[in-house]
């Protein structure tokens, strides 16, 4: 009888454990994976989740920016209605921010530029994403990744405010500079955090 107790007692000690564990996935516990970021936007807010085990490299560049209170103040500087509405990299006044190193594009990871996604922006080099990112607004798999086309680098989601992007999506837009499809009336980034 108290063999048997003793072997109750481990497993319901193992299955506890077990419970309140927190899992290691690629070097990353259960608190650091699938993040949610708030997005303030003038419009309203954006939450964006997280994918850190498909692609880590640019969830940490990402995650990097947000902790420095670097997004705050820039504006959604590229809005195109049925493709996607960029920000991440000017203030109101065109000035653009300076960034850290680029990093490696991550766009072969199985992730699809799908409606709502969130993926980073780069110039026509591969691997020159820096802070810049955007938001799909319909299927875009014409920027997935695919034999002979380097794609952009999917690495979360919205889950909550997809209305708010729309509404970003339906502004009036004109020429600034070199720049076309900037938005008329600002759309600022007011902050940008992770959820606790």
């Amino acid at each position: 009888m108290k063999k048997e107790i003793v072997i109750g007692v481990v497993l319901l000690t193992a299955v506890l454990l077990f419970i309140v564990s927190k899992p290691i996935i690629n070097g990353q516990s259960g608190n650091d994976m699938n993040k949610i970021v708030v997005l303030e936007t003038s419009k309203g807010n954006v939450e964006v989740q997280l994918d850190n085990v498909n692609a880590p490299i640019t969830t940490a560049n990402f995650l990097r920016y947000v902790n420095e209170g670097f997004y705050n103040g820039t504006i959604f500087h590229r809005v195109m209605p049925g493709f996607m509405a960029q920000g991440g990299g000017f203030t109101p006044n065109g000035t653009e921010k300076q960034t850290h190193e680029a990093i490696k594009l991550e766009s072969n990871n199985g992730l699809k530029n799908k409606r709502g996604t969130i993926a980073m922006a780069r110039t026509s080099v591969p691997d020159s994403a820096t802070s810049q990112f955007f938001i799909n607004a319909v299927d875009n798999s014409f920027l997935d990744y695919a034999h002979g086309n380097d794609g952009y680098a999917v690495f979360g989601s919205v889950t909550k405010g997809m209305e708010v992007v729309d509404s970003i999506l339906s502004v009036k837009t004109g020429d600034r500079g070199s720049f076309s499809d900037w938005p008329l009336q600002d759309i600022v980034i007011k902050g940008a955090y992770v959820k606790k």
